[in-house]
């Protein structure tokens, strides 16, 4: 399988982006998902994550209440909506994708290693 990201782009602090994944060769509706960022000279850093099932989400304290994980089971895509957005959002996202034969339907996966497949990511540039 493979991911493809897009919805990137430059916004000005305090708006929204949405972040879509996609997958070719497979349907995600088979894959938890998470999404990770990059921010300019720092490390990769967990950002949300989403179970198979679509039942269970879980968020980094830093996007916790302004970014929501969804679904899209008949699209076969998973959503990243980014409301209130701040020059600090600043950075490449990826979506990551873990096969449901090694978790749980209703378990997320927050680590970076436990995903075999990643996308390309997209730029999301937030001006201040």
């Amino acid at each position: 399988v493979q991911l493809v990201e897009s919805g990137g782009g430059l916004v000005q602090a305090g708006g929204s982006l949405r972040l879509s994944c996609a997958a070719s060769g497979d349907t995600i509706n088979t894959y938890a998902v998470g999404w990770f960022r990059r921010p300019p000279e720092k490390e990769r850093d967990f950002v949300a994550a989403i179970s198979v099932s679509g039942s269970t989400t879980h968020y980094s304290d830093p996007v916790k209440g302004r970014f929501s994980l969804s679904r899209d089971s008949g699209k076969a895509m998973v959503f990243l909506q980014m409301n209130s957005l701040q020059p600090e959002d600043t950075a490449v996202y990826y979506c990551a994708a873990l096969g449901s034969n090694r978790i749980a339907p209703d378990a997320v996966a927050t680590l970076a290693p436990l995903y075999d497949t990643w996308g390309q990511g997209t730029q999301v540039t937030v001006s201040s």
